[in-house]
């Protein structure tokens, strides 16, 4: 960015839940650091200095995962993917410490976590930086006054478009069909193309797909997932 004046940016939702338990203690203390993607807080990177992506990912493919909840697709995706780098944004502290359990046992080395706002890292991310994006049942804000607050809104799809290749793969699922109107709205005014080309393309998951934690509650309560893919011009 060339102006380092920091925004003003409201965060809404949970940073935190129920007490960790001593085994997701130790693993922020022994393993969260290990994995950071570089100075992404205004705190230590004031300047807004651009992450150095080859150097953290040797120069592999870099994805992103937008507010990861408890890490299933994350890791899911970085076993399946072992030449690309994955980069998952989350401030909910309580997801970050469940990730990085199933980060130890499943024994993946491609990922780098942020367990902050993903707004600071769309700052340090180099413009057309990032191959493909996720953004995974995210909060529905489902009260029309707090439709400002979800994520397929400018504030987000501005800087999102910013940092994805042209080419660039986006994906969104969600159970809620008013996101799924604001979704179709707003990103193709943001320089993106949905892909579908029939029922199928958003009601049936991805060849890759985990269904996450979030997507089975959802189906108990009777609720339909939609998958939308969108590219980036």
């Amino acid at each position: 960015m060339s102006d380092t004046t920091r925004p003003r940016r409201n965060f809404y939702g949970r940073l935190k839940g129920k007490a960790l338990k001593k085994s997701q203690k130790t693993y922020i203390d022994e393993d969260l650091d290990a994995l950071s993607p570089g100075a992404v807080d205004w705190e230590s990177n004031p300047d807004r200095k651009p992450l150095d992506l080859d150097t953290l990912f040797g120069g592999r493919k870099v994805w992103l995962e937008i507010g990861f909840g408890g890490g299933e697709h994350l890791v899911h995706q970085a076993g399946q993917n072992p030449d690309v780098g994955i980069i998952g944004c989350e401030p909910y502290i309580n997801g970050v410490a469940m990730l990085l359990g199933k980060i130890r046992r499943a024994g993946v080395d491609n990922l780098a976590i942020h367990p902050g706002d993903v707004r600071d890292m769309f700052d340090v991310l180099p413009e057309a930086s990032i191959d493909r994006a996720f953004l995974l049942y995210p909060d529905p804000w489902p009260k029309t006054r707090h439709h400002r607050r979800r994520f397929v809104t400018p504030e987000h799809l501005e800087p999102l478009a910013r940092v994805l290749k042209p080419g660039a793969i986006f994906r969104v699922a969600t159970d809620i069909e008013d996101y799924v109107r604001q979704t179709l709205e707003q990103v193709p005014q943001h320089g993106f193309d949905w892909l579908a080309e029939g029922p199928d393309d958003w009601r049936a998951p991805w060849d890759d797909w985990i269904s996450t934690r979030y997507e089975q509650k959802a189906l108990r309560e009777g609720r339909t997932p939609h998958y939308l893919t969108f590219r980036k011009r």
